[in-house]
């Protein structure tokens, strides 16, 4: 007993680990062999039982363990790393509703507030009405609360400036925490924990105002700094200006700015800014970073270069950034300005009159930024082609920035208007001085850039559907051998319009997503258009074209914002420095949907079957409910396609391209037509709302079928009700896709696991080959099984390798490939496959 007793003594002081095995007893480990194991966990946290058993192998101190032991050690090793990652995302998810918390409650305290004097101003108004001796209210109160303007003989001493600066901290903190305004919540902009903030619009204000408040998880010094660099964030933003700095009190800064604004359409003038700009630290530790405009027009830089912008006034605005607790902080933005509207067509107006456009541009515009950066900071964010998130944000940057160049076409960027009639709809302008001129890739412009560009209202038209449909279904307005010239142009450095080969363009496009913003309002991605020569001996016409593509607007996010589908052709190896020459399609609604609430636009999600898959029951009923409604409202379309050429091909070019604009015009309009709620026009495509009942069907074929031949549910039986199982089936953790019964297989419907795995989207899927993912033993053991698949209805295929649309390999560990009948009629509609345990390589 005493040996015993010894010998227990010292294997427990010489272990730091013991789990419970399957037999209910502690296995005690020692430091060195919990580091072995450890190394493999790091390695492969799901080892198999060859790896288990080559582990014993070439680890001695491992040798007295038993298998099924170590198989216990690295399930318990698995557990205790998610119980963590779940304590983890507890907390960060306790202090988000911490914060919010304290939001709501500031911001009911400000309601209460706002609350008790209006009731005052209405007893006083009462006690107006009602007194005869007294029938004339004095007007003092009024100028009161107007905005002083501000001469420029107080802008000429630093003592003026910060008599400015400190007015302006006054004004902006009453409307970011008090009732200097009146607020009220962005309609379809509910806050909660999953939200970016809480945002609201002003209400019978002078100008337009939108204030947002929210946590972010990076300290205020950082957010100071992103925010103050505002043509980093702000799209519109295209040239800031720092004149004159000079210190303050209490480390702050002011700072005399210059801002130019882009306009959003050919039918405005572009707005610019002077204002003033004063950054400091107020006692409680929060920092502040406010501003307004200086009076004066003339104020500024040179009357010759703000002479195609129109001055607008921007009134106290700014950030309040205040510190949390637990780390990170609590943004409070607002944005005041007077866009003079009166400068802009009247069918124009409601854009320049509208609080929720200012609140889409601006306001959240910036808190969407910030939470962005820190997300990729944290490292949360994973883009594709394995380009880091500063890269493909810039990339962005370029695709907006240059399609609001061509846009606008200012004088000191070198544009010019080609000579037309007056009538002419379709404006060419031209520009010898662009230069693509971008790092190690030099190619400069031999004769310049041309841009074809025009605007046109829509009535009725939803601007996300049809953005959405331009996107997905590029053959029905694209020109290929358009897209091939300026592909071949910038790539080449040739410009020979009359040298374009006869190409077909299959109609086909793979679409490869590289990245997203955080609530996939913008999304990046590269298109490849699929061409085929004429000729046989022609060996160009076969290369495919490459367009890096930006899509923003889309989304159940998207209240009130602009759609966009702008792109540029790109090179085929992707270089970060690669010249961009940016086109595309930018549609702004000029007037708020009835109720506009998020409902109404999941109502136009997608055009095809399986995007059902992503809307719940109750989504499903109010998109119903909302497509049977009238889409009644305008909204101006902005067309712009740019064109590189030499010099002697310029008159050629400007006819192709003002031919080529006016044959894209002509097709929106039939687009338009046919989308159109209220329009008589044709429908596009196989038209099916997001509760059509043939998902559903199609799920339960999948699942039926599965179980017939394998003889076991696919699903868990808890997944009795339709809507259950359609949805089971695109969150299950195996990837299953299924593929026509063609000559030339393709496939028609993939989960979401599945899409994961090819690393595309529904809407390209069913551009995809069967024989494109597989490689040759994969494709030799399909055909080797497939007339036993036909015959049996089932076979199980080896663990292999198959390809993703984006190059990578994917392994998994078997393949499961089943013949799917269509109900009682009892023929084969497709072929199913499940990957079991892939993973990337």
């Amino acid at each position: 007993m005493a040996m015993v007793a010894h010998h227990h003594r010292e294997s427990s002081s010489g272990s730091i680990d013991r789990h419970l095995d399957s037999a209910g007893k502690y296995v005690r480990y020692t430091a060195e062999q919990v580091e072995a194991l450890e190394r493999v966990y790091a390695e492969c946290p799901k080892p198999s039982s060859l790896r288990r058993q080559q582990l014993i192998r070439e680890c001695p101190i491992l040798c007295n363990i038993e298998l099924r032991q170590i198989k216990v050690w690295f399930q318990n090793r698995r557990c205790r790393e998610k119980q963590r990652k779940e304590s983890t995302r507890l907390q960060s998810v306790n202090r988000k509703l911490s914060a919010m918390n304290k939001l709501l409650m500031e911001e009911n305290e400000r309601l209460q507030t706002q609350v008790s004097q209006l009731v005052c101003e209405n007893g006083f108004m009462r006690q107006q009405l009602q007194s005869a001796s007294a029938p004339n209210t004095d007007a003092s109160s009024e100028s009161a609360v107007t905005t002083p303007q501000h001469s420029l003989r107080d802008a000429n001493n630093p003592a003026g400036l910060l008599s400015i600066a400190e007015e302006t901290l006054a004004e902006f903190l009453s409307k970011a925490t008090g009732t200097a305004v009146d607020w009220v919540q962005m309609p379809g902009m509910k806050p909660g924990p999953d939200s970016v903030g809480i945002f609201a619009i002003s209400q019978s204000c002078g100008g337009v105002a939108a204030r947002a408040c929210g946590l972010v998880s990076l300290e205020p010094p950082k957010i100071v700094e992103i925010l103050k660099d505002r043509a980093s964030w702000f799209r519109d933003c295209r040239r800031l200006e720092i004149f004159t700095t000079f210190p303050a009190g209490n480390g702050g800064t002011i700072e005399l700015l210059y801002t130019q604004t882009y306009a959003p359409t050919t039918l405005a003038p572009a707005r610019d800014f002077w204002t003033i700009r004063y950054t400091t630290i107020l006692e409680n530790g929060s920092f502040v970073v406010c501003e307004r405009s200086l009076s004066g027009s003339g104020a500024g830089p040179s009357a010759a270069a703000a002479s195609q912008f129109v001055r607008a006034e921007m009134l106290p605005s700014g950030y309040l950034i205040r510190p949390c607790e637990g780390g990170g902080s609590i943004i409070h933005i607002v944005d005041h300005v007077n866009l003079q509207a009166w400068s802009v067509p009247e069918v124009l107006r409601p854009l320049y009159e509208s609080s929720k456009a200012v609140a889409q541009k601006i306001t959240i515009a910036a808190l969407r930024y910030i939470r962005q950066i820190a997300q990729e900071t944290s490292g949360e964010v994973v883009y594709g082609l394995g380009r880091q998130p500063a890269v493909l944000r810039t990339f962005s940057q370029r695709l907006s920035r240059g399609f609001n160049d061509a846009i606008n076409g200012f004088n000191d960027d070198g544009w010019a208007s080609l000579n037309c009639d007056g009538a002419e709809d379709v404006v060419v302008a031209v520009t010898s001085a662009k230069n693509l001129t971008i790092g190690s890739n030099a190619l400069s412009v031999l004769g310049g850039v041309l841009c074809a560009k025009a605007s046109m209202l829509l009535q009725n038209v939803p601007p996300a559907v049809l953005i959405r449909f331009l996107r997905e279904h590029r053959s029905e307005w694209a020109d290929f051998n358009i897209d091939a010239y300026a592909a071949t142009s910038l790539k080449a450095s040739t410009y020979t319009y009359s040298g374009i080969r006869p190409t077909r363009f299959t109609g086909s496009q793979i679409i490869m997503p590289l990245g997203h913003t955080i609530e996939h309002e913008e999304t990046l991605e590269v298109v490849r258009l699929e061409g085929h020569p004429l000729s046989h001996d022609d060996a160009f016409g076969s290369r495919d074209i490459h367009l890096l593509q930006m899509c923003s607007g889309v989304g159940e996010n998207a209240v009130g914002a602009c759609s966009e589908l702008v792109f540029a052709p790109i090179d085929e190896m992707f270089p970060d420095d690669a010249p961009l020459l940016p086109s595309g399609f930018r549609i702004i609604p000029l007037v708020s949907k009835p109720g506009d609430s998020q409902d109404v636009l999941t109502s136009h999600k997608t055009l095809d079957l399986t995007s059902s898959l992503e809307v719940g029951p109750a989504t499903s009923r109010a998109a119903e409910n909302a497509s049977s409604s009238s889409y009644n409202a305008r909204s101006v379309l902005t067309i712009a396609f740019q064109f590189p050429f030499e010099s002697g091909l310029q008159d050629n070019v400007a006819v192709m391209a003002r031919q080529y604009v006016h044959s894209v015009i002509s097709s929106v309009q039939r687009v338009a037509t046919a989308i159109s709620p209220s329009g008589s026009g044709p429908t596009v495509g196989p038209k099916v709302s997001p509760a059509s009942p043939e998902a559903v069907t199609l799920a339960h074929w999948i699942c039926q079928s599965y179980s017939f031949h394998m003889g076991t549910e696919l699903l868990s039986p808890d997944s009795s009700s339709s809507e259950s199982v359609l949805k089971t089936l695109w969150h299950h953790q195996d990837a299953i896709l299924c593929c026509s019964l063609k000559d030339m297989p393709v496939f028609i419907f993939a989960n979401q696991a599945g899409l994961d795995m090819l690393e595309t989207t529904l809407v390209s899927l069913q551009d995809i080959t069967l024989d494109k993912i597989f490689d040759d033993p994969g494709r030799k053991a399909l055909f080797s099984e497939f007339s036993k698949i036909m015959r049996q209805g089932f076979a199980c295929l080896p663990g292999g390798i198959c390809m993703s649309t984006m190059g990578r390999h994917v392994s998994y560990e078997q393949a499961i490939v089943w013949k799917v009948v269509a109900g009682e009629e009892n023929t084969v509609h497709c072929l199913a496959f499940a990957f079991l345990n892939w993973s990337f390589v």
